[in-house]
């Protein structure tokens, strides 16, 4: 396991990618950084898409960070099944990039909204929910002004018909369809929530809870059994 190598992507702007390489150590993997200027992957196993302000969210969270020259690589290798984590920039990202259905947009309350949250756990058949127990209850924690996840009428029932709402607000901070805090591909490689489990990873740093290391353990044991 201690052989597992994550990669953590940097942009101009994302603020968690310490805390993202920080999460990833704490359960004996190895953190790999991957600036956003490269084209090289760096041979990882996994990577983990921080949360931020890529770009500044210019034109729409996430919309320039998608012709960034490393998701050149990212793209192709994630759509042949490299497992990879968004949360909450990195949420946008991946729909911006098309590699998850849907988008994020302004909280239906227009406020940006910084809080524990109450979340309940819909899918463990992913590559980064693997740990948990369906219907598992977690808190951690949430920072955005624009999380409110929407989709077409049709995109919605496919994702509830396959299963594909990885994640769900008990008490929605935002106004998300369904609640939905977070989804993931028809294959479960790919992985993309609002709520930020790399700060929910320690007692020591006053975390109401260590519930985010579930989503770390759980990249380790897809890599170790795969």
């Amino acid at each position: 396991m201690s052989a597992a190598r994550v990669g953590v992507v940097t942009f101009p702007g994302t603020l968690d990618d310490q805390d993202a390489a920080r999460a990833v150590r704490l359960v004996g993997a190895e953190a790999v950084p991957l600036w956003h200027a490269d084209h090289d992957l760096k041979g990882v196993d996994a990577v983990f898409l921080p949360g931020g302000f890529s770009y500044g969210d210019y034109l729409r969270c996430g919309a320039i960070s998608r012709f960034a020259p490393l998701m050149e690589e990212l793209v192709p290798a994630a759509r042949a099944g490299l497992p990879v984590l968004g949360t909450c920039n990195g949420f946008q990202i991946l729909c911006e990039a098309r590699l998850l259905p849907g988008a994020l947009t302004r909280n239906a309350s227009l406020h940006y909204v910084c809080r524990d949250q109450r979340v309940r756990v819909e899918s463990t058949d992913t590559a980064w929910t693997n740990a948990f127990a369906p219907g598992q209850e977690l808190v951690l924690p949430i920072k955005h002004a624009e999380g409110r996840y929407v989709a077409s009428p049709e995109t919605i029932a496919e994702l509830e018909a396959n299963q594909q709402v990885v994640m769900r607000y008990i008490g929605n901070p935002n106004g998300a369809i369904d609640d939905i805090a977070g989804v993931r591909n028809e294959s479960g490689t790919i992985v993309g929530i609002m709520p930020h489990p790399e700060h929910a990873m320690e007692d020591l740093v006053g975390a109401p809870s260590t519930d985010g290391r579930g989503f770390f353990t759980s990249i380790l044991k897809k890599l170790v059994n795969a």
